[in-house]
């Protein structure tokens, strides 16, 4: 494909892939940077794969998420899909797709789709170092690890939720144990660039209480009133905070059956806080969520873990 080189706009994407064991459960994840300096993540869960396979699918959906033709400089840590993608593919297109010994190429309806997703713009593939402290492959890292670790079945990949300059996104995460009352919460605030993570474990609440005292820790962290966005898997957070508060007010905190309102204390405090802030709820899909509703997740596994200990 013929490029108006004056016209394209420019993106740059930082790709990884997890699997562990190997061959085992694997994960996917993107950074695309545009000039506008703003990230879209996108991350996905590959069931049992391999890591050639999990780093290959980071490129293919990475370039598949751009609208339209784009100038691309794609950083991976991978020298195999490096290596693939701009020496070994020419001998194996004209070898139909067999290696130099005759074997069939592995992995080549990837390799075909990254091919075709690579035609549609102008690409510059560069090889950068694992592990060595480059902020976005370190991140793209983190998606991938989050999504093998999530393990979602969908086939989509996760997006991120699209966030303004001015609002503040609040993501969930709750781990509990039934049989010993006992889990951890977790939370993630983006604002711009910037991300703040916190957690703890907790002893003799519920699942529900816990969802409830991340957005209050979230919120009453916050030192300027932002536009709040909560994300939660929590249908009871959900419900709770968008329909039922206002009607339990009203009956001085009885349930329509003339109940106590379970959890009063920390829904009067969260009450307060949405007074505060303008908050919206979203009630994320656990079947394609996004990146960091896995990654928030996975560190409240994390936060009961090390408490724990």
């Amino acid at each position: 494909m013929s490029f108006d080189n004056h016209n394209l706009p420019s993106v740059t994407i930082y790709t990884d892939g997890a699997c562990s064991p190997n061959p085992g459960p694997g994960g996917w994840g993107a950074v695309i940077i545009s000039t506008s300096g703003q990230p879209l993540e996108i991350c996905g869960y590959g069931g049992t794969t391999t890591n050639n396979r999990m780093e290959l699918t980071a490129a293919v959906e990475a370039l598949k998420s751009l609208d339209g033709p784009h100038r691309v400089v794609l950083y991976t840590d991978s020298k195999y899909l490096k290596n693939g993608i701009t020496t070994w593919i020419g001998n194996w297109q004209r070898k139909n797709w067999r290696t130099a010994d005759k074997k069939p190429v592995k992995n080549a309806e990837l390799w075909q789709q990254l091919l075709m997703q690579s035609e549609l713009h102008e690409m510059n593939w560069q090889w950068i170092r694992g592990h060595a402290s480059n902020r976005w492959n370190e991140r793209a890292d983190e998606l991938a690890v989050a999504a093998r670790k999530g393990g979602t079945k969908s086939s989509r990949p996760a997006r991120q939720a699209a966030a303004t300059d001015d609002a503040i996104h609040l993501y969930t995460g709750v781990t509990y144990r039934h049989a010993i009352k006992s889990g951890a919460w977790s939370v993630i605030l983006i604002w711009r660039n910037h991300a703040k993570i916190l957690g703890s474990r907790s002893e003799g609440s519920s699942a529900n209480q816990l969802y409830i005292h991340a957005v209050i820790a979230g919120l009453e962290s916050l030192k300027k009133s932002y536009p709040v966005h909560v994300h939660t898997f929590s249908g009871y957070l959900h419900e709770g905070a968008t329909s039922w508060l206002s009607g339990w007010k009203k009956r001085h905190w009885q349930t329509r059956e003339g109940n106590p309102v379970s959890n009063k204390m920390q829904w009067q405090r969260l009450e307060t806080l949405l007074d505060t802030f303008k908050v919206v709820f979203h009630l994320e899909d656990r079947e394609n969520p996004l990146c960091y509703m896995l990654e928030v997740k996975e560190l409240a596994k994390e936060f009961e873990q090390k408490l724990a200990k």
